[in-house]
């Protein structure tokens, strides 16, 4: 698997056949799928966009293959080889692609076909890397999920069993929607790094992360639902070896929302004998039996606003009734889960259990009280003015990002200073944000929207009657 950002749309195909293929000698020849491009014929290419989640409904439809299969395997098989190979490979053919590009369409809709030029979308991401803008975010039900998204956030469907998640801005994810006189055309967030990486990250920044955003932020849902597993993420060297990625997942939890009680598990006991733990969680997978958890890990109380240090390698999870705003790295997804509570996925299944894996990443020197000094941020205002604070909420050493809070009355002058910024508003009721070539854009509460290093200074503009709270994070 750590060898398929190396493999090419071509390997899945018969290149003599390919190479075969001429136009009809009269009328208009259609080359139709995935290889079109491959065949060598100097034709326009109309490239067919289809977002990451409506690919994953027609999978659980029965609907939709991995790319060169001819028989289908079970959904979270198939999802996987989606996610760490078919995806992978068809975004480094698009990027390789991309100059033979004329149409872009979106294929998401089934009675219809929006579509642009290509150079009308590459003006549009031009705008998009010098304004601020957000995303399309999705949503996903789970195991564990909860019900504050559900009543929070308008617009979504009541008759879902919960959410447990949603994609605020996590770049694989998700989707930039253009509008233009009343029609709706969805591309991935990938062309904009294609096309604009630079004024998107800044210059120094694009040098040491190219087209790959590295930034994330989403919401993870509890209340009202069930603690998130016992889990950990692999560390650098690990996921490269292993996995192929180029960074990993140094994670934080910021507590957008908390119930009186609510718990975030974090870091081991003083105490901690790894052969001990390990047999624990053997055992409980063996026999399908709970374990005293805490007797191996830290529980803490969870208070609005607190923030969470997870570094790789650190055991935590989530508990009940909180709406955790996940600032994190963006490598493809890898967490290792050690004990999911003996409760089954939506699906009556057994969630993946990773202990090997685990064991392999975990850092069992973050126990006893060198968890509270070094894993629970110590926060401290760093500016001031007459009706406006500046927070600084620090992150880990080994985080490659740090977290500002700005809290204001009325409104608050921010510079980029070069670095694309990825905000909340976390408290209060909307927000206008006024980029200095005077673009307006309108962002209400637990909304995630980005600023691009090339915007270079903005304003935030507070509508609400009390003090606004945005949480800022942006690259060291």
């Amino acid at each position: 698997m750590g060898q398929t950002r190396h493999h090419q749309t071509g390997r899945f195909f018969e290149a003599d056949k390919l190479k075969n293929i001429q136009p009809a000698a009269e009328g208009i020849t259609l080359i139709i799928g995935v290889g079109a491009a491959l065949t060598g014929l100097k034709a326009p290419v109309v490239y067919i966009d289809l977002p990451k989640n409506e690919l994953q409904y027609r999978m659980r439809a029965g609907t939709a293959n991995n790319l060169g299969k001819e028989q289908r395997d079970d959904n979270p098989e198939t999802y996987k080889r989606f996610y760490f190979v078919d995806w992978v490979v068809l975004n480094a053919h698009k990027q390789q692609i991309l100059p033979a590009i004329e149409i872009i369409a979106d294929g998401q809709w089934k009675d219809q076909l929006t579509w642009s030029t290509q150079a009308a979308v590459s003006a549009g991401l031009q705008q998009l890397a010098t304004n601020a803008f957000r995303v399309r975010p999705w949503f996903e039900a789970g195991a564990w999920g909860g019900d504050w998204m559900k009543e929070k956030i308008p617009g979504l469907n009541k008759e879902e069993v919960n959410y447990a998640w949603s994609f605020e801005m996590i770049v694989p994810e998700n989707g930039l929607v253009f509008e233009s006189d009343g029609q709706l055309l969805e591309i991935a967030f990938d062309w904009l790094m294609m096309k604009n990486a630079a004024q998107v990250l800044g210059q120094k920044d694009e040098q040491r992360f190219g087209i790959e955003f590295p930034i994330r932020f989403d919401f993870l849902d509890t209340f009202d639902g069930g603690n998130l597993s016992i889990q950990c993420h692999p560390r650098l060297q690990y996921i490269r070896e292993h996995f192929g990625e180029n960074i990993t997942q140094d994670e934080t939890y910021y507590m957008l929302d908390c119930r009186p009680g609510a718990k975030v598990y974090l870091g081991f006991q003083d105490d901690i004998d790894p052969v001990t733990f390990r047999q624990a969680l053997e055992e409980s997978v063996a026999a399908n039996k709970p374990i005293d958890i805490e007797k191996y890990v830290q529980v803490h109380e969870a208070r609005k606003h607190e923030l969470f240090l997870i570094p790789n390698g650190t055991v935590h999870s989530s508990g009940k009734d909180n709406l955790v705003l996940e600032i994190s790295a963006t490598p493809y997804i890898f967490t290792f889960k050690m004990y999911d509570w003996v409760r089954l996925d939506l699906n009556g299944k057994p969630r993946p259990i990773n202990i090997d894996h685990a064991f392999k990443n975990l850092d069992f020197s973050r126990k006893g009280a060198k968890v509270q000094e070094e894993l629970i941020s110590k926060q401290s205002v760093i500016a001031s003015g007459a009706d406006w604070q500046l927070v600084h909420v620090p992150t880990h050493a080994e985080h490659f990002y740090d977290i500002h809070r700005m809290e204001f009355d009325t409104t608050i002058d921010v510079q980029t200073e070069g670095k694309c910024h990825v905000l909340m508003l976390v408290e209060g009721t909307s927000v206008l944000v006024e980029t200095a070539n005077g673009s307006r854009h309108r962002y209400n509460y637990a909304e995630t929207f980005a600023i691009p290093a090339a915007a270079g200074a903005y304003k935030i503009i507070n509508e609400g009657a009390a003090t606004a709270k945005v949480v800022k994070a942006f690259l060291k």
